[in-house]
């Protein structure tokens, strides 16, 4: 096996046709407890997009390997990594800002956050679901501790999170309401969506308190989300946010019906993994993926994340942006609306 290995780095801050260098670089060594996999596939995040413009400048030193997502096959174990042998089909959450990233024919990481993959995911699909599955597990599960019988208001139902949101909750036997546009209200109640509502031409709140109101909210989209949530909330209500929070926003109102507030960065994990593994084979979760590309085109897949090219006419697909690092691992299906 060669000891050296293709990879995309980040170069510069800024725009995606110029933050992006593809390189050689010497094939990483599992140390102890630790695991080397052969990247078929991983993803691309707006975390991703996030650290290209540089918003977490001063967490990344450049030059850099970014990403998170990693679906692949285990090569090499280090010293006491018994958990895994060469040839395991492994899926995983690398840790955010920790090491080389996952733009990689190969990654090195720690046993303990790496599980068997899902025999009924591909690889694609796998490296489609690690971090928003891990993220809605955590949202949903750890933080809001959703239980049946409660409704749900996912925002931005039709994005990655939001995607295996609707299905997550779902699964745990709540209603579910989801903003989504127009476009996408068939696609999110094939997901499992109880209701949809057209975020871009009216306002949410009258529509989600017409419902009832809702026990949670899971904040995928930002801006005012966070202050308008107690308009929709029961007493009680629990709301769980994964964006960060560009300015000071007014809260007062989640005092009067006795809301708690969760902010979410994710952290990676086996059992998490597991747990989603267990709803795949149930038949209850299914990452949507809605573009493969090859690592090459790092670029463009940042911008097809960002809303499309406008020379292109492109608009942002459904679900995730998925990375084939491995021409194998790419099926024929390039983007999907």
């Amino acid at each position: 096996m060669s000891t050296s290995m293709r990879v995309v780095e980040l170069v510069r801050f800024g725009d995606a046709d110029t933050a992006f260098a593809t390189r050689d670089l010497p094939r990483p060594t599992p140390g102890p407890g630790q695991v080397l996999v052969r990247v078929l596939a991983t993803s691309v995040n707006p975390l991703d997009l996030q650290t290209r413009r540089g918003d977490y400048r001063d967490q990344v030193a450049l030059p850099a390997v970014i990403g998170n997502d990693v679906s692949g096959v285990v090569v090499e174990t280090g010293p006491g990594a018994a958990d895994f042998q060469p040839g395991d089909e492994v899926w995983y959450l690398a840790p955010v800002f920790a090491g080389q990233g996952t733009y990689a024919e190969f990654h090195v990481v720690d046993q303990a956050l790496v599980a068997r993959k899902p025999a009924r995911l591909s690889h694609i699909e796998a490296a489609g679901l690690a971090l928003v599955g891990v993220t809605v597990w955590e949202a949903l599960v750890e933080r809001a501790g959703v239980r049946a019988g409660e409704r749900v208001l996912v925002h931005g139902g039709a994005g990655g999170v939001g995607s295996a949101a609707i299905q997550v909750a779902r699964a745990l036997g709540a209603e579910v309401v989801t903003t989504a546009r127009a476009r996408d209200h068939e696609f999110v109640r094939g997901l499992g969506a109880d209701a949809a509502i057209d975020f871009s031409t009216s306002d949410y709140v009258p529509q989600v308190r017409a419902l009832g109101g809702v026990d949670v909210v899971l904040d995928t989209v930002g801006g005012d989300t966070l202050t308008r949530s107690p308009e929709v909330l029961a007493d009680r209500g629990r709301v769980v946010s994964i964006v960060d929070i560009p300015e000071p926003q007014n809260l007062l109102a989640a005092w009067g019906v006795n809301a708690t507030y969760h902010f979410l960065f994710v952290s990676p994990g086996r059992a998490k993994l597991e747990a989603l593994g267990d709803l795949v084979d149930q038949g209850e979760l299914r990452p949507v993926i809605g573009a493969v590309l090859p690592l090459a085109d790092i670029a463009q897949a940042h911008a097809l994340l960002e809303g499309g090219s406008a020379g292109e006419g492109r608009r942002r697909p459904r679900g995730k942006i998925t990375i084939a690092v491995h021409q194998s691992t790419d099926p024929a299906r390039r983007t999907s609306d």
